[in-house]
């Protein structure tokens, strides 16, 4: 008898205390769109709606411990990293997850909070750069982290997007998504740049402060879809109105004081 087939992704991220980013975002972006979740934890926050009080990273070995415990026995479709804190981490995930290559891998070079907060190591972007894009099937940067990866300002339209996003690729990436939330106009559009060209997609702007892990959903969004096995751009296509429609609805929460969490369960708890 044929097993029914189960799609699972894992999260490689920091936890979020207040319950709208990092992993807790990613698992419940995968659960919303069908995919079980698997989690490593590379890092505790102390975290709420107005930003991150504090940091604690796990130690490289156990963060190399927990991949290795999912891996060795879980089978993963599709993998997601976002906030690594420091180069060791980084490092200690690259080793980890060069033996996996075919398994596709998302990776959001989580930098700095919506709130502002930074949650990189200013000396551990190079090892970003040089040891984990490589690996990566796709690599989801907002227009500021696309800037610091690249030493450049940052981009404020389409076509500086693509040539940010076409420079990103020439690191070893696969795929690039140039995520354009933070441009002005009536949409927020996004450029997805692969070696066979280039296409964007947008959505309408929406006005709301509930805008806490916005990052964190759309990534792992895109690793629920390739975990389904979908192509590349159907699977952002998915994330990218998953993540309209979460922010569409996140006026129905009522979380905190600050900026608050997007609508992940819209469809179920409307």
């Amino acid at each position: 008898m044929t097993k029914e087939f189960t799609p699972i992704a894992l999260t490689i991220a920091g936890s979020d205390s207040g319950g709208g980013a990092g992993i807790q975002a990613d698992l419940k972006a995968f659960s919303a769109l069908g995919v079980f979740g698997c989690s490593v934890i590379s890092s505790l926050t102390a975290q709420n709606t107005f930003g991150v009080q504090g940091v604690l990273p796990i130690p490289p070995a156990f963060v190399q411990q927990q991949i290795q415990s999912v891996l060795s026995d879980i089978h993963v479709g599709a993998i997601k990293t976002g906030m690594l804190a420091t180069a060791e981490i980084i490092a200690a995930v690259a080793e980890s997850l060069r033996p996996h290559a075919q398994i596709p891998f998302v990776l959001d070079p989580v930098m700095v909070a919506t709130s502002g907060d930074r949650l990189l190591a200013e000396d551990a972007i190079d090892t970003l750069i040089k040891q984990l894009i490589p690996l990566a099937s796709l690599i989801t940067p907002n227009l500021h982290e696309a800037a610091a990866l690249l030493n450049e300002t940052v981009a404020t339209d389409l076509s500086g997007m693509q040539k940010q996003g076409e420079k990103l690729l020439a690191l070893g990436a696969k795929a690039v998504l140039m995520k354009g939330g933070h441009t002005d106009g009536a949409k927020a559009s996004d450029v997805l740049v692969t070696t066979s060209g280039v296409e964007i997609f947008s959505a309408p702007r929406l006005q709301t402060k509930n805008t806490h892990g916005t990052g964190c959903t759309l990534a792992s969004a895109i690793a629920a879809g390739l975990a389904k096995h979908l192509s590349l751009q159907d699977a952002v296509k998915q994330a990218k109105d998953y993540l309209h429609n979460a922010l569409l609805h996140s006026e129905k929460l009522h979380i905190g004081q600050g900026s608050g969490p997007v609508h992940h369960f819209y469809k179920f708890h409307p």
